[in-house]
């Protein structure tokens, strides 16, 4: 089924196409945002049942966008009818009037029109909160009795539902578009011990992520038991097997933040001298993309009206490029490549990374693994943080599965620091799986803030990597 388009941005259009048509008339190039969206967060847990409304995601409102040879400026607002015109438009000029002399140019603003949904089996809405937090309920009831040193078990799931239109002066553009995510998280307790498993799902659609729950309780069940018998690694530099989520986390801060070229602007991204050059082993060809994959970072525009289209940012080991928002591709004097993305109408557009992943390979899992001397199978990533300017990376994964003589020897170490320098970590990949795996539960701040959805991802991937 397709996402519905929003009641109250159709009925607002006719208006909202008024007030642009009369900024053109006084400015070079004036574009309106305006988004419905709707968002929801449940969780069952040993302190109770949760049903929280997103305060980034649950949010209606409009943004007007100016480029001029008088400057250029934005300016946000959650009411927009006739009467409100007037005061709307006197409120630009005077936005406009604070960056008098920063023109920078004018974003391309090719004609382009289109109205695109995307695709859900169950709507989270229609399916109800009862049933949601039932669903939910049963798994973590059917986690406690699994093991009885099985102490917790977390149940969660999200989703947004949005819309939004684009108005330019030759551009009119609607998207409706829906993604969610389910998580599970076990806590096992041996004594003093006490560890935690975690497994996430997430889709471009509806509730019906919540269908693979069951498969995720055992897989955290399972990570947060074999953690309980984990004990510290010994510092150094592996061969290492990668699960896809452990590729995505490398995926995003090795290559996601490092190619944002708004970073290229400012001169904070090493990336920026090394286009056309060997990054990366030649088995290795990255994408960014909204369009090419359904993820919860699918969309057909961003926030300033570029039609979203595929980005190749390295391929074969060699960096071809990053990725931008209208207003570093001014500066770069370079295209759009559709990454202008906001938190919410309130917040300004930055570049911004949305399913982010490395293509697969040729390999076999199972050749991979047979392939380690002595080395580890790494899993369940936690966190991570990137140094663009640098190429330093650090990342925390949950488990370490020991390889001894290409065999899986059921001894685990945790917790596990990943550290290392970009280029070398990904020059040094030998073996790739056939099948790149992505995921979207999480969500990327820019710095500390401006949260968007972002998924990552990739195949599993054979490297040196320094553990700590």
């Amino acid at each position: 089924m397709q996402v519905k388009k929003s009641e109250y941005l159709e009925k607002i259009r006719p208006t909202a196409k008024k007030l642009v048509k009369l900024l053109c008339e006084k400015y070079e190039y004036c574009s309106l945002l305006g988004s419905d969206s709707e968002s929801v967060t449940y969780r069952v847990s040993s302190t109770g049942i949760s049903i929280v409304p997103s305060d980034v995601h649950n949010k209606r409102g409009f943004v007007i966008r100016i480029f001029d040879k008088s400057g250029q400026a934005e300016y946000s607002f959650n009411m927009l009818s006739e009467e409100l015109i007037p005061d709307i438009v006197k409120n630009v000029e005077k936005a406009v009037g604070l960056y008098e002399g920063e023109n920078i140019g004018i974003p391309e603003d090719k004609p382009l029109v289109f109205d695109k949904s995307s695709q859900y089996e169950i709507d989270p809405k229609e399916l109800g909160e009862e049933k949601i937090i039932e669903k939910l309920s049963g798994i973590r009831k059917s986690g406690l009795a699994k093991n009885e040193k099985l102490v917790d078990c977390v149940c969660g799931f999200g989703y947004r539902k949005y819309s939004d239109i684009f108005i330019s002066r030759n551009r009119d553009l609607t998207q409706n578009v829906m993604w969610a995510n389910a998580m599970v998280g076990a806590v096992a307790k041996d004594g003093e011990n006490i560890r935690q498993g975690y497994k996430g799902f997430s889709v471009s659609g509806g509730a019906e992520v919540l269908n693979e729950l069951d498969e995720g309780l055992n897989l955290a069940a399972d990570t947060a038991l074999e953690l309980l018998t984990a004990e510290p690694i010994t510092p150094g530099t592996y061969e290492c097997i990668c699960e896809p989520e452990v590729t995505g986390m490398i995926v995003h801060e090795a290559f996601g933040h490092g190619v944002e070229m708004d970073m290229f602007a400012k001169d904070r991204a090493l990336a920026k001298n090394y286009i056309g050059k060997q990054v990366a082993s030649p088995l290795v060809t990255m994408h960014d993309s909204p369009s090419a994959v359904n993820q919860t970072a699918t969309y057909f525009f961003d926030d300033e009206g570029e039609e979203a289209h595929d980005t190749l940012v390295i391929e074969k080991g060699i960096l071809k490029g990053g990725f931008c928002d209208a207003k570093s591709a001014l500066w770069l004097d370079c295209r759009s490549t559709g990454n202008g993305r906001r938190e919410s109408y309130e917040r300004k557009a930055y570049t911004r990374m949305t399913n982010t992943y490395f293509l697969g390979g040729n390999d076999k899992v199972e050749d991979m693994i047979a392939s380690v001397k002595y080395g580890f199978l790494l899993s369940n990533p936690s966190s991570g943080m990137e140094d663009p300017k640098n190429w330093g990376i650090q990342m925390m994964v949950s488990m370490a599965k020991e390889i001894k003589d290409g065999k899986l020897t059921g001894k685990v170490f945790a917790p596990i620091v990943m550290t290392g320098y970009v280029p070398d970590l990904l020059k040094s990949i030998t073996m790739m799986s056939e099948n790149s795996e992505l995921c979207g539960t999480g969500m990327c701040g820019k710095g500390y803030k401006e949260w968007v959805k972002v998924s990552d991802g990739g195949p599993y991937i054979k490297a040196k990597i320094s553990l700590g």
